[in-house]
């Protein structure tokens, strides 16, 4: 897998003008532009590619927002490498059908 990382949701959204990934890994937790905004950004742009949101910060209304706004997954931090890399793949897979 060829992964890419972002400093900022915003510099993330402004890549997607000239590409789309397989998945979005996504914390919910980043300066400026949250992982709610992003996904939110994500959903309205009528874009078809799966997020994984991943936080340390769980609540039961950040997870029922996360999955009402679109994510295919909503995992716990600390992840660790294999269920990550098997909830991308999985999601990945889950779009392709």
């Amino acid at each position: 897998m060829d992964a890419e990382a972002f400093p900022s949701g915003d510099e993330f959204l402004a890549s997607m003008q000239t590409r789309q990934p397989d998945c979005v890994v996504l914390d919910l937790h980043m300066p400026t532009t949250n992982g709610f905004d992003v996904l939110s950004r994500l959903a309205q742009s009528g874009m078809q590619v799966p997020v994984l949101i991943i936080t340390g910060h769980d609540t039961p209304e950040s997870r029922a927002r996360s999955l009402a706004g679109g994510a295919a997954m909503y995992l716990l931090k600390p992840v660790d490498d294999v269920t990550l890399l098997d909830a991308i793949a999985a999601a990945i897979a889950s779009a392709e059908t």
